[in-house]
């Protein structure tokens, strides 16, 4: 094993169970903090904590390699007042209570990984936003990554090194937004959504894993780093790759106003669809990490045989 102790907090969602599954084979103990007690699995054990209050499964942290962030009430709604305090309180109550911890530790963990978003850059369909470079948009979305980041840096934790990782769509049959567009392409509606011509920033979900044992074993790496394949591509030629992968070679397109409408029936925002997100994992790519899945193609493939 190479790795003593992984600590996923707010883990029992998609990414946590594909984070806690890879981890699994190469740690002697996956922590998955939860909400709920699940039965051992193996080597993954669930402690159960509320995201408020410091209690027992603070000891969990303790001379841990890796604490992943992962808490964060699912954006896929619409924005009402309500769903905004949720989104809000379901990032910055636990990344707070965790920090408050982390920094009392006398074993804190090494490094500290808060799983924040791409979509923090601005709509950009002329250039790609890197680390270096990258431009902060504007809107709801925007303020929930930004005041995140701002929470997480601004707990003083000497010896624990901190990463917000701007994580693109992560992409896998499971869940997330894979399979619902891969449902639009089995019920012939897989066409491109709005012009098509909007970027989306994209990442298979084993590249998403290793990308985060990546930074783990890099220490000079901390600060913002963006987390997506380093293939950014237009909604229309991403609808047309699961399409081809899939064996069907027509898809009826959904303009704005009728995403608009279906926005409303099924409790969400045109934003997720329309905004074009442009982004370069710059940082990963100069200190030599390779992706698995560096093109659609490949990834949807992959995807789709397993």
């Amino acid at each position: 094993m190479k790795y003593g102790k992984i600590v996923l907090a707010g883990g029992n969602g998609y990414l946590g169970g594909i984070l806690s599954t890879y981890f699994s084979s190469r740690a002697d103990e996956v922590i998955v903090l939860a909400r709920k007690p699940h039965a051992k699995k193996g080597n993954i054990k669930t402690l159960v904590w509320d995201g408020k209050t410091i209690d027992n499964w603070t000891l969990g942290l303790s001379g841990a390699d890796l604490l992943v962030n992962l808490c964060g009430k699912n954006v896929n709604c619409r924005y009402t007042e309500k769903n905004k305090k949720e989104i809000f309180d379901s990032r910055l109550i636990p990344t707070q209570l965790l920090g408050k911890v982390v920094e009392k530790m006398k074993n804190p963990p090494k490094c500290w990984i808060n799983i924040t978003s791409a979509t923090i850059y601005r709509h950009a369909e002329d250039h790609t936003q890197d680390e270096f470079t990258g431009e902060i948009g504007k809107g709801f979305s925007v303020e929930v990554c930004k005041t995140w980041e701002t929470c997480f840096f601004e707990t003083h934790t000497p010896n624990t090194r901190k990463i917000a990782l701007r994580m693109g769509i992560v992409l896998g049959l499971k869940d997330g937004a894979f399979p619902r567009l891969l449902n639009l392409v089995k019920l012939g509606m897989g066409g491109k959504q709005g012009k098509g011509q909007q970027y989306m920033s994209w990442i298979h979900e084993k590249d998403a894993a290793r990308s985060i044992e990546w930074l783990l074993n890099h220490p000079e790496m901390e600060g913002t780093v963006n987390c997506t394949a380093p293939e950014a591509i237009e909604n229309h030629v991403f609808m047309r790759s699961i399409r081809k992968a899939f064996g069907r070679s027509f898809g009826l397109p959904a303009p704005a106003w009728l995403l608009a409408i279906g926005a409303k029936i099924i409790g969400t925002e045109t934003e997720l669809i329309l905004k074009s997100r442009w982004v370069k994992p710059t940082l990963l790519l100069n200190s030599g990490f390779e992706f698995k899945y560096p093109n659609i193609q490949g990834a949807v493939e992959d995807i789709l045989k397993n």
